[in-house]
């Protein structure tokens, strides 16, 4: 059994809204993400390509 990230009640796998328990949550997650209030992480360094030569 699974755990809605919005409410914390018990989802069953299978229903229309999974992974969200019901629409209102559904519709609670996406505002959260056009508000911004998720984000994804990156790494503190950027990578280096390997496509630009070495400077020497």
């Amino acid at each position: 059994m699974l755990k809605c990230p919005i409410c914390k009640k018990d989802v069953v796998p299978g229903t229309p809204d999974f992974p969200f328990c019901s629409e209102r949550c559904r519709i609670i997650d996406l505002g959260n993400w056009s508000a911004e209030k998720y984000v994804i992480s990156s790494s503190a360094k950027p990578e280096t390509s390997h496509d630009e030569p070495d400077e020497q």
